[in-house]
């Protein structure tokens, strides 16, 4: 992208991506009216770009908000694995140097036998921002937290790009993790119906 990605221009991405009204059934169990597969537009060129540069600048804005600063960017497979990659790009390209980090649901079953995937990137005891695409209940990231406070390293924010607004970022601050979204599902309910 030539200019500085909008919020404005990534939420109509993500609407026309992303974005499905109808019944489904979420990872939490709960079911919605609505779906955001944040996927799509996170393998999206344009997508890509646009989350990097607006997930960096939440990162920013809780390291601004705890006085604190990541040495590090991840999250639960699979949602978060474009995320990490794309905040891991943009920062290099401000000239700041954030690795990207993969949480399992599964430790690897053949040689190191870990859940993290980029480890070896981060120094003991490093300050992380865990990433995820939607939150609904929080529960998938504070497996991811769990995980990573298990390999030693320190998490202490998250930044997601839909907050569904039903409890679960009041769920992940009550762990000590300072939450900031991008997008609520209200953002989302306001969008004009498909023609």
């Amino acid at each position: 992208m030539s200019q500085a990605p909008s919020a404005e221009a990534l939420l109509a991405l993500l609407a026309t991506l992303s974005w499905r009204r109808g019944p489904v059934v979420l990872a939490s169990g709960a079911t919605s009216d609505f779906y955001v597969d944040c996927k799509q537009t996170a393998l999206h060129p344009a997508g890509a770009a646009a989350l990097g540069a607006l997930l960096l600048d939440a990162v920013e804005a809780i390291e601004a908000a705890t006085g604190q600063r990541a040495e590090g960017v991840g999250g639960m497979t699979l949602g978060a694995d474009p995320l990490a990659t794309a905040v891991s790009l943009t920062a290099w390209q401000r000239g700041r140097h954030l690795p990207a980090f993969i949480v399992r649901k599964s430790p690897k079953s053949h040689g190191t036998e870990a859940y993290l995937e980029g480890r070896a990137n981060l120094p003991d005891a490093a300050h992380v921002v865990l990433l995820e695409d939607v939150v609904t209940s929080g529960g998938s990231t504070l497996l991811a937290a769990q995980r990573v406070r298990g390999e030693g390293l320190r998490p202490f924010g998250v930044a997601c790009i839909v907050d569904r607004q039903a409890g679960g970022l009041d769920r992940l601050a009550a762990d000590g993790l300072t939450p900031r979204a991008l997008f609520t599902r209200a953002d989302f309910e306001a969008l004009p119906e498909a023609t």
